[in-house]
């Protein structure tokens, strides 16, 4: 592998070195649009540099990452280093460059088996279901439960929709599918109808995560989600190769007590053979699952689950600099730029390849945040308001290192104006255009796409909403605690490139890359692209921090009530 990397990485920079003229069109590009005195910071974005930073982040030397690792401890100290070089502040309070955050790590090795009076189907791990606790005890044991269908598991009063009506399914172990329930549009029945659940576009109710919060809301002994790979918008590989090794939780006086005892997924074909035995058809069931007035079904059937638990207690780090405002009277307010650092780690029970380097994700985005920092060293003066550069931890578990800052802040979230977050930037050359995940949430798209513009780009929805992509990285964390958050993706018009090859890049990374010992430098990178979309990300964030006015989250957003009632409590007590 080291080899192969290797080569990757020459091929990479001799590219880099070849098309220079193609990676300098942006910085002509976006320099007048942001002003003489912006330049400088603007050109000091390059592709050679994010480069030379993926390239260490993303060495078989930092064993992809994982939190509780040597991989970890290399990551931080090279951030620390890197931040230091460009004179950047402590971002922690306390005089620190280092946030902790206290993990408790687990691993499970779980036994499952459904039975019914004349059958019983022993599941195997990884290859059938993946089950976790995320309590932390020793064991977990849920004997002869049983199960009930609950359909997508949803309760959301302002769609007039509950799944459970009222069924007590305490003790019970509940199986349910995963995403929002895909009703369609009454008018056109090849769309889905757009006032329930977003339409298309997944909502916070379709996110595995919320399915097992409503399950220990509810008192359920074990939470099964069914996997589809269209509707969870990944393989069942990645599933099983995030879940199927240690997972982190944040530590809690209570040992998540409250959590549902079991978490699992299941395979489609299992999920069939499942209902097959207690005399339900699946698709059957789907389809009755998508009116308001489904009800519960029982399976006829009872699930067995035996978790035993291997737990270590871990110091994980969030990364924190700042560059510190020049107003004496707006210094004290706040604009985060955020990246995970963290990835997969490796698995010693791969033969082969066994390092998930993770250079896309997030070796590129860590790398993105550096070059930004960078950026705001060179201004002529500091921006008015105070910069945070946060390289958060956890981020492939659950997003927790960014959950354990927003609930933790070390500034105060009511003076922090926006979240601006990178996860992923592109590796595939310049675009006519640049994705907002969450289009239409906040006006930090307002400025993005006055910035995009003056480059001559314009600013996109998400293409692919169903996946829910607005949810799975770490500025929802600071969204759900009201800060408006911007996220942007790769655009999907590649200059001089075939129609078409946006969703073929994607698609091909998925399958091939995404959560894989695969995902690593490869030769056909051109970050040209991404230099332009980190100019932009640059100006929206120095844009926020000169302004008279915070951004806010746009009418009918699921996140204003949040703001607003934080900004008026603040209000209150200055």
């Amino acid at each position: 592998m080291r080899k192969q990397y290797l080569l990757s990485v020459i091929l990479v920079v001799l590219g880099l070195a070849v098309g220079c003229s193609s990676n300098e069109a942006p910085k002509d590009v976006a320099a007048p649009s942001a002003g003489a005195n912006l330049k400088p910071a603007i050109d000091s974005i390059t592709a050679g540099d994010l480069m030379k930073h993926i390239q260490v982040l993303a060495s078989d030397e930092y064993e992809g990452r994982a939190p509780g690792t040597r991989g970890e401890e290399l990551t931080v100290a090279y951030l620390i280093e890197q931040f230091k070089k460009l004179g950047l502040k402590p971002g922690n309070p306390d005089g620190t460059y280092i946030q902790q955050v206290p993990l408790v790590g687990f691993t499970a090795q779980p036994t499952a088996s459904f039975t019914s009076a004349s059958k019983k189907i022993d599941l195997k791990f990884t290859d059938d279901y993946v089950a976790v606790s995320r309590r932390f005890v020793p064991e977990v044991k849920i004997e002869n439960s049983d199960i009930v269908f609950v359909g997508y598991g949803v309760v959301a009063p302002e769609y007039g929709w509950d799944d459970y009506k009222g069924v007590d399914v305490k003790g019970k172990t509940i199986v349910m599918l995963i995403n929002d329930p895909a009703i369609p549009d009454a008018s056109d029945p090849s769309k889905l109808d757009e006032k329930m659940f977003n339409g298309k576009a997944m909502t916070y109710y379709g996110r595995w995560t919320y399915k097992y919060e409503i399950a220990s809301e509810k008192g359920a002994a074990a939470a099964v989600i069914v996997h589809e790979t269209g509707p969870a918008g990944y393989p069942y590989a990645v599933v099983s190769g995030s879940w199927g090794r240690e997972n982190f939780d944040i530590k809690k006086p209570d040992n998540n007590m409250g959590r549902v005892a079991v978490e699992a997924w299941i395979t489609l074909d299992k999920a069939k053979e499942l209902f097959a035995m207690g005399g339900q058809d699946f698709e059957a069931l789907k389809k009755a699952a998508i009116s308001k007035e489904f009800k519960p079904v029982p399976l006829n059937a009872r699930a067995n689950f035996a978790i035993k638990n291997r737990l270590r207690e871990v110091q994980s780090k969030n990364v924190i600099a700042k560059i510190e405002g020049s107003d004496p009277k707006l210094k004290d307010e706040y604009v985060i730029y955020t990246a995970h650092w963290d990835h997969l780690g490796k698995d010693e029970k791969l033969k082969g390849d066994q390092i998930f380097n993770g250079a896309l994700d997030n070796a590129s985005g860590t790398a993105a945040l550096l070059e930004l920092a960078e950026a705001y060293t060179k201004l002529p003066a500091p921006p008015k308001r105070s910069i945070l550069f946060l390289a958060v931890t956890a981020e492939e578990k659950g997003l927790l290192g960014a959950k354990y800052t927003a609930e933790n802040p070390l500034y105060p979230l009511a003076k922090t104006l926006a979240n601006i977050n990178i996860d992923g930037i592109n590796q595939w050359g310049r675009t006519k255009d640049i994705i907002v995940v969450g289009l239409g949430n906040s006006t930090l798209d307002d400025i993005l796409t006055e910035a995009a513009r003056a480059q001559g780009r314009v600013v996109k929805p998400d293409a692919e909403p169903e996946k829910g992509y607005y949810y799975r990285s770490d500025h929802f964390e600071f969204a759900k605690q009201g800060v408006p958050a911007l996220y942007t993706d790769s655009g999907e018009e590649f200059i001089g490139k075939p129609e078409g090859y946006s969703k073929q890049k994607r698609d091909e990374y998925t399958e091939k890359d995404y959560h894989k010992v695969s995902d690593e430098v490869k030769p056909d990178w051109d970050l040209a692209g991404a230099v332009e979309d980190l100019a932009l990300l640059f100006q929206v964030g120095y844009r926020v921090a000169q302004g008279d006015k915070y951004p806010e989250w746009k009418p009918g957003t699921e996140f204003k009530a949040k703001r607003e009632e934080m900004l008026k409590s603040a209000a209150g007590k200055s």
